[in-house]
């Protein structure tokens, strides 16, 4: 009876997905509404290991880099009192939606608690299940598409799209399971259609639609984008908001990338298969909605060594965190000639939001026109990167090239402004462990916090240097005290800002 209740659930998703499809493909007169496709915002990512052995300090040193393990990242952000107290996300769920999934993550996954010393998951490859274990699983909407090259007569997405959204799933489950180890874990993933002229962005809302209606999980996390002005209208943008709309109305967080090209966007991707480039300064969605939480990036320049104490290396690479950024703990993450650095900036769709109003002090002014982009921040330079483990099958090992020679299994030094998101979403589920309920949208509460001094200063890392520049882009920002569209507000000291954001929603 439950499984053909569970297929009838499907089918009818399966066919609102179509009715709704069907009438966002139509204007006035019947023209279709070509969206842009989603690209995974996973940015500059290196392998460091192929054994699975985590790579040593040294071995990242010798490639420019600095590798950060989950306990690093937890001393960097102040979370350790907070697991102390039995905080770290239990009975809570935190929804990841890609495209594609990876046909691995149950393996890879085990492999990176079992070499970090984390908390095993129900659902892992190899682990028994016990009672009060947080579970990881998967929900495949309208199939899922393996990991590997399509046929050669085949006119659909070619294997490095795929292998691109395998290593952007492994960044998502594993950062977010380090963050909140006893948070459960759901992996949503779509294929992503090419009927119509329709590009992915319909499949995943509506997958995230179903996720808030049946009430499965209390944040969802998005590494995912395409530029505001590369949608065919604002209404064709406005057709995709339903699931954010239901989300805020059910008590679910949503958190969105803000992207890894500063504010240089192709109405199309890539340039080279008949896109242009946005001839102004522009922000991505979902991370410029206001019922979103836009997350942008940071290189963080703290100690990977120490596990203890938050503490600032400005010896150690990359060269961002060294020279005349040398004292700084985080800087906003740009490398200008590699072309990657956080998307931010002011939204040409929506204005500013209410709770943009009011901004601690010093803040880069918001004008009433345009919302402002992002709304906190998180590590996101890949040469300041956390360590990903993935298997790659042999026949997607040539979808993704290290330099100039193909990927293969092992361990990545990754970054982008998706290794931002998901440890967020890691932060929202222990807060709602803390509240005992989902939180809804976070904004409000978040400016309103930063909005009074003291508790602004004790509750975010204020990141004042760097720019969001790359180079051929249009126009750049810089960061300022307070809010900038380049971090937001800062990134968290969460040991006292998770408490602070329960407690404003109790209130």
């Amino acid at each position: 009876m439950k499984r053909k209740l569970l297929i009838a659930s499907m089918l009818a998703l399966v066919l609102a997905s179509l009715a709704l499809l069907a009438g966002a493909l139509t204007r006035s007169g019947g023209a279709q509404v070509a969206y842009p496709v989603p690209h995974p915002t996973v940015s500059d990512y290196e392998q460091v290991s192929k054994s699975e052995t985590p790579p040593t300090q040294a071995q990242c040193a010798s490639a420019g880099r600095r590798c950060f393990a989950p306990q690093a990242i937890r001393v960097s952000y102040n979370l350790l009192p907070l697991y102390a107290g039995g905080k770290d996300g239990t009975g809570r769920t935190i929804a990841i939606v890609d495209s594609y999934g990876s046909d691995t993550m149950a393996h890879d996954l085990h492999v990176f608690n079992q070499q970090f010393g984390l908390a095993p998951m129900c659902g892992e490859e190899g682990v028994t299940c016990t009672p009060g274990m947080p579970k990881f699983s998967e929900l495949t909407l309208q199939g899922s598409p393996a990991t590997k090259a399509p046929p050669s007569n085949s006119n659909g997405t070619g294997q490095e799209d795929k292998s691109a959204w395998a290593l952007e799933v492994a960044l998502d489950v594993e950062t977010s399971h380090a963050i909140a180890p006893g948070a459960n874990i759901l992996l949503v993933h779509t294929p992503t259609a090419e009927t119509l002229g329709v590009q992915g962005f319909p499949q995943m809302m509506a997958a995230e639609k179903y996720v808030v209606d049946n009430h499965l999980a209390d944040v969802i996390s998005q590494s995912f984008a395409s530029a505001e002005d590369a949608f065919g209208s604002t209404q064709s943008l406005e057709n995709l908001r339903y699931a954010f709309k239901a989300a805020a109305a059910n008590g679910v967080s949503v958190l969105g990338s803000s992207g890894d090209t500063g504010t240089a966007n192709d109405r199309k991707s890539p340039v080279g298969k008949g896109g242009s480039t946005i001839p102004t300064p522009t922000v991505e969605w979902p991370a410029s909605d206001p019922l979103v939480t836009g997350v942008g990036g940071t290189s963080l320049c703290t100690d990977p060594n120490n596990t203890t104490t938050r503490t600032v290396d400005s010896v150690s690479p990359p060269v961002q965190c060294q020279g005349a950024f040398a004292g700084q703990a985080e800087v906003v993450w740009s490398r200008p000639a590699a072309g990657v650095a956080t998307g931010g900036g002011f939204s040409h769709v929506f204005s500013r939001p209410d709770y943009q109003n009011l901004l601690p002090a010093g803040s880069t002014a918001i004008p009433s026109t345009a919302r402002g982009v992002p709304d906190i921040g998180l590590q996101a330079n890949s040469r300041t990167g956390a360590l990903v483990y993935i298997t790659l099958p042999p026949d997607g090992n040539s979808g993704l090239f290290c330099g100039t020679a193909p990927c293969s299994t092992g361990w990545y030094d990754i970054g982008g402004t998706s290794l931002s998101a998901p440890q967020w979403a890691g932060l929202v589920a222990i807060a709602a462990q803390i509240a005992g309920h989902g939180l809804g949208l976070i904004n409000p509460l978040l400016y309103d916090l930063a909005f009074d001094p003291a508790i602004y200063a004790d509750d975010f890392f204020d990141v004042t240097v760097g720019d969001n520049h790359v180079e051929g882009d249009s126009g750049f920002y810089s960061a300022s005290p307070g809010w900038d569209p380049t971090t937001g507000l800062g990134t968290p000291n969460a040991a006292n800002l998770l408490p602070d954001l329960a407690a404003a929603a109790n209130s």
